[in-house]
């Protein structure tokens, strides 16, 4: 599969570029960088569009630094987004978080394989079922709604929702682009779906 944009060094961004490359450095968690300087992930994509793209790294940031979900409910609703789009460089860069915020192994094990995720926690558990629905049929049910809404709070429902928007346009974006995965990464691996999936 060949990348269908070549990466943008730090020297050939224009004004725009630079301003959206200064807001991601800005940001608590690093950006990934090649050897070359460009960036890895969806954000050598941000840069290729920088207005839309400094509005997509906001949302982004406000979802991991500033959101009121748990860093395991954020993460695990993340996790659940990778596996469904089968997205390489999501799981790449968030299972590993995941497990930095407490999330058992054997969980995170299910979600990459399409196993039943059943959290022990109710909350994490409300969040995994409404992320499910969202992403099988593009709505969630009544019972689930209220669930999610009684563990996470209102703003944490409507958060969850936010986070599979922007998780899930990630994902395609970085299909249709080949975004790789980084030099020396080891490759993930989703099962092969049914025809019904």
């Amino acid at each position: 599969m060949t990348r269908r944009l070549r990466p943008l060094l730090p020297d050939e961004l224009d004004t725009d570029q630079r301003a959206l490359l200064a807001a991601l450095d800005a940001r608590p968690r690093p950006v990934e960088r090649a050897a070359d300087g460009s960036l890895l992930g969806p954000f050598d994509a941000m840069l290729r569009a920088p207005r839309s793209g400094a509005a997509l790294q906001g949302v982004g940031a406000a979802l991991r630094y500033q959101g009121v979900l748990s860093d395991r409910v954020r993460e695990l609703a993340t996790l659940l987004v990778a596996a469904h789009h089968r997205a390489a460089f999501e799981w790449h860069a968030h299972a590993p978080l995941a497990l930095s915020v407490g999330l058992p192994g054997a969980l995170i094990e299910a979600v990459r394989v399409g196993d039943s995720v059943e959290p022990d926690d109710p909350a994490e558990r409300a969040a995994a079922t409404a992320v499910k629905q969202l992403l099988t049929s593009g709505d969630v049910d009544d019972a689930a709604w209220g669930e999610a809404v009684e563990r996470l709070g209102e703003s944490g429902a409507v958060e969850l929702t936010t986070l599979v928007g922007y998780y899930s346009l990630l994902a395609l974006q970085m299909r249709v682009l080949r975004v790789p995965l980084p030099d020396g990464a080891a490759p993930v691996e989703f099962p092969a779906r049914s025809m019904r999936d």
